[in-house]
C-alpha cells in the first residue's frame, strides 16, 4: 500500500512496503522542458550521493523518467524529536557521531546543503542522514565552511537551549582543521554584515 508521509515544496515521499519513496514535484512555473531537465539531473544527483556514503539509506533504484527515488525505509527516531530530552552524556555520543557523518561527507567532497536534525535518524545506535535534494560536489572549503554554518544556525534555531554545547560538541569531534578554520572567517563576516545592517538602520 502506498502512504503518502511527507510533502515539500520539491518532492513527496511515500512509505511503500518497507520502503521510501521519493518522487520530485512537477513545478508548473517553471517552462516544462527546464522543469524536465532540472528534475532528472537533481534525481541523478541526490542517487549518486545517497550512494557514495555508509549513512544514508541504501538505494534500490532510481528512475530519472518518473523522478522517484527507490529507497531503505530507515525506522528510526528523528534526532530533532529526541535531542533535547537525552542527558549530556547521550548528546555528546549523539554529536560524535553527527560530527564523523559530516567529516566522511566532507572528505569526499560532499555538500550536503541542509544539515538539520530533521534530516538525521538515529536507529540502533547509529546516525543516518537523510534528504541530499540540496546536496553537490565540491572541493571548495568555504561551502564545507558553510555547510557546517548552516547545521549551527538550525541548532540555535530547534535546540536553542543547548545549541551553544551541542556545536562546540560536534566541533570537538570534525577533524577537517582548514574547514573549521575558515568557519571562523565566515561567521566574522555573518557578525560584521550584521553590524553594518544596525548601523545603516
Amino acid at each position: 500500500m502506498k502512504k503518502l508521509i511527507s510533502q515539500g515544496a520539491e518532492a513527496k515521499l511515500y512509505h511503500v512496503d518497507g520502503k521510501l519513496i521519493k518522487e520530485r514535484i512537477k513545478k508548473n512555473y517553471r517552462h516544462p522542458i527546464l522543469d524536465e531537465k532540472l528534475r532528472k539531473l537533481r534525481t541523478r544527483k541526490e542517487a549518486k550521493l545517497l550512494n557514495s556514503v555508509s549513512f544514508s539509506p541504501n538505494v534500490i533504484s532510481s528512475d530519472d523518467k518518473k523522478m522517484t527515488i527507490e529507497m531503505e525505509f530507515i525506522n528510526g527516531k528523528l534526532i530533532k524529536n529526541i535531542l533535547d530530552d537525552l542527558t549530556k552524556k547521550q548528546q555528546q555520543e549523539i554529536c560524535k557521531k553527527i560530527a564523523k557523518n559530516i567529516e566522511e561527507l566532507h572528505s569526499k567532497n560532499i555538500i550536503h546543503g541542509d544539515l538539520t536534525t530533521s534530516n538525521m535518524i538515529l536507529k540502533k545506535n547509529k546516525v543516518y542522514f537523510i534528504d541530499f535534494g540540496l546536496g553537490y560536489n565540491s572541493e571548495k572549503t568555504e561551502d564545507k565552511a558553510v555547510d557546517l554554518k548552516l547545521l549551527k544556525q538550525a541548532l540555535d534555531s530547534k535546540h536553542y537551549k543547548h545549541s551553544g554545547f551541542l556545536f562546540n560538541e560536534i566541533l570537538k569531534n570534525y577533524n577537517i582543521k582548514e574547514v573549521k578554520e575558515r568557519l571562523k572567517k565566515v561567521e566574522q563576516r555573518g557578525r560584521y554584515k550584521r553590524k553594518t545592517k544596525n548601523k545603516n538602520l
